[in-house]
């Protein structure tokens, strides 16, 4: 499992989230998501800690947090969803209230 580290700085290095979260046990990967099309970093990240018990510590020291000037909002991640080719379900598309109309 992953921890969610939102409403980072625009400005901050995968260092800077390795030595803060290190605080707490060990840090096992930084993942940092940039725009597409402008590269600049989109303001949240994903870290992996070597154990629960250190992801739980982080959790609780870090959430809410003031850290670059923006105040961390720190959880568990959320399992990624398939987003697949579809679209999503559309559910009731184009339906006529179940009457058929010629």
């Amino acid at each position: 499992m992953s921890i969610y580290v939102g409403n980072l700085s625009y400005e901050v290095k995968e260092d800077d989230i390795k030595g803060i979260f290190a605080e707490y046990g060990t840090v096992k990967r930084v993942q940092l998501p940039t725009d597409r099309e402008t590269g600049q970093l989109r303001g949240f990240g994903f870290v992996e800690m070597g154990t629960d018990a250190e992801e739980a510590a982080a959790i609780e020291g870090l959430d809410g947090a003031e850290w670059m000037g923006r105040d961390l909002k720190v959880n568990k991640a959320k399992p990624r969803e398939d987003r697949g080719s579809s679209g999503g379900n559309r559910g009731g598309y184009g339906g006529g209230g179940g009457r058929n109309r010629y």
